[in-house]
């Protein structure tokens, strides 16, 4: 089954007009929406919404779509238990439609708010503990975790979740993508990259599966896409560059970018040609068809849609009902 997600832009709205714009999302047919969590913007000019705080509100505010981050990471500036526990209670409140994308970080978040930034192969065996202790935890039963870097005493909760909540692990590469397969229950990626580098992570995430005795046709493959449908194009691209071009700096995870300053400075590089390469720019809705089915057709079932649009909730309204109405499953707007 496909289905279709919002990405909640935290770091370019302020938390309420994200909250109605999740309201307007449900209404207009999305299943799923994916808020990102962020210690720093991308932008000086940019926003900060503790993605906590706004999926609790979220939850609250909405009936039928789902919830999650994307990506949250559970190893330095939170304990892992932390994480365990407030995605428990999001579940409580929106039972049946969490979800909790985890990934290993990035410097702009994690390097500045603690001053750690360990090298890839340790925050991958940090984020493996982390995964190991949030599922335990879960269970609601009384865990003494003693960890290489995490050490829980009789640690317990007690509003656990009433059932599993899937881990969706981030993948940027084939090798994390095998780990992805191996310890979540999803795959969480992005767009902008060739075909051949999608083929070659979705391969490494079924062997990962495979690996653990699960089986990958039942996991979730989560992309998410930035697009732009509007007839202002150029707006559209001047709204990107300003508060999403440090997103498509390389080096986003060298510990030497750590503020939404550098973070700029780094993303001058960043053109607006660059940005329509990495996603789909268009007022046709032709166009989008296109866009959205040949990440259909690479095998991907979870498709999240970024725009920078202002009007969130134009965005999403037309997007719905001139793009996704194409698909043989498209989504139906709920009233």
């Amino acid at each position: 089954m496909i289905r279709f997600g919002w990405k909640a832009g935290a770091e370019q709205f302020a938390p309420g007009t994200l909250l109605c714009a999740a309201e307007q999302a449900e209404q207009a047919g999305f299943d799923l929406i994916d808020i990102s969590d962020h210690f720093h913007p991308w932008s000086e000019e940019g926003q900060a919404v503790f993605c906590w705080t706004w999926l609790g509100a979220a939850a609250a505010r909405t009936e039928q779509i789902t919830l999650g981050t994307g990506v949250t990471c559970p190893i330095l500036r939170y304990h892992p238990a932390v994480i365990a526990q407030a995605a428990a209670t999001l579940a409580c409140l929106a039972p049946g439609r969490v979800y909790l994308g985890l990934g290993t970080g990035e410097a702009l978040n994690e390097y500045a708010a603690t001053g750690l930034w360990p090298a890839y192969e340790e925050r991958q065996k940090r984020i493996q503990e982390a995964i190991e202790l949030i599922r335990a935890l879960w269970t609601g039963e009384e865990i003494t975790f003693k960890g290489i870097y995490y050490q829980t005493h009789k640690a317990r909760l007690y509003t656990p979740p009433s059932q599993p909540i899937p881990l969706y692990l981030s993948s940027l590469v084939p090798q994390s993508a095998f780990f992805a397969g191996k310890y979540g229950d999803g795959l969480f990626t992005v767009g902008g990259k060739q075909p051949e580098v999608y083929h070659q992570l979705l391969t490494s995430f079924e062997q990962g599966a495979h690996e653990a005795g699960k089986d990958p046709a039942t996991m979730p493959r989560v992309i998410e896409l930035n697009v732009e449908y509007e007839q202002d194009l150029a707006k559209a691209l001047e709204n990107h560059l300003k508060y999403w071009a440090g997103s498509y700096v390389p080096a986003l995870f060298d510990q030497n970018i750590y503020s939404p300053q550098m973070s700029a400075e780094n993303g001058q590089i960043v053109t607006p040609e660059a940005v329509q390469k990495a996603g789909c720019v268009s007022a046709s809705a032709e166009d989008h068809v296109a866009f959205v089915r040949q990440f259909i057709d690479l095998g991907f079932d979870h498709l999240v849609f970024h725009s920078a649009r202002q009007d969130q909730g134009a965005f999403l309204e037309a997007y719905s009902r001139d793009v996704l109405r194409h698909f043989q499953q498209p989504v139906a707007a709920r009233t």
